[in-house]
């Protein structure tokens, strides 16, 4: 079975190098295809979902944005008057959020690229990981989940992707067919093997589903 770190190899590997330009338009105002304009709308509505688990004013809290990307969830952060850590295991996607920054926001926004579970990032009041554990194990998540929680105040907001018939016939497909990119492809979950596996630790806020776009928000309590 594939370990952590060579799935955040795979993951580093995939969007720095192959797929830095697809997230790039997918997360702006730019025209796409019909089936990625329901994954940008998917994606739009999973963020408010997350972001209604914080509190409205988040002065004087410090959050940590696992898995930034683009920045979009980072720049709501930011917004709302937290101090965030926006780290992403892609280079390039780091230097595309910070680019999209508001300039108003820039004081209260530290970027960074590499592992989302270093502990050089700090303790956090919250901690979000939208659409950044989807590729991972039940085992490997309930890891995670521990060392963010270890340093995280309140809560970790997270998402995987829900097992669903849908979602497990393209799961059999990435595994019959070879990927010559090397992209990683998601695990759906259950939840409760993985609650299981975090020790009865998380709680369900709700699923989005629009068109190719299936997610599943949860909230793990340190």
């Amino acid at each position: 079975m594939t370990d952590y770190s060579t799935t955040r190899d795979r993951v580093e590997h995939y969007f720095d190098r192959t797929a830095t330009h697809t997230w790039e338009r997918l997360t702006s105002s730019a025209p796409v295809s019909r089936v990625r304009q329901t994954v940008r709308e998917g994606r739009d509505t999973m963020r408010a979902k997350m972001l209604w688990r914080l509190p409205k004013d988040l002065t004087g809290l410090r959050v940590l944005d696992a898995g930034c990307g683009a920045g979009q969830m980072t720049a709501e952060l930011a917004a709302r008057g937290a101090q965030v850590t926006a780290v992403d295991i892609s280079p390039q996607l780091v230097e595309i959020a910070r680019k999209r920054l508001p300039p108003e926001h820039l004081d209260r926004v530290t970027f960074a690229s590499g592992d989302m579970l270093s502990d050089d990032l700090g303790p956090f009041d919250y901690v979000v990981a939208m659409d950044s554990l989807i590729y991972y194990t039940d085992e490997d998540i309930a890891k995670a989940l521990d060392k963010l929680g270890a340093r995280t105040r309140h809560s970790v907001v997270f998402t995987v992707a829900p097992r669903t018939p849908f979602l497990m016939a393209f799961w059999w497909m990435g595994k019959l067919f070879p990927r010559s990119d090397r992209s990683p492809v998601m695990i759906p979950h259950p939840f409760k093997p993985l609650n299981e596996a975090t020790g009865d630790r998380l709680v369900k806020i709700g699923r989005v589903s629009r068109g190719f776009y299936i997610s599943e928000c949860l909230e793990f309590r340190p």
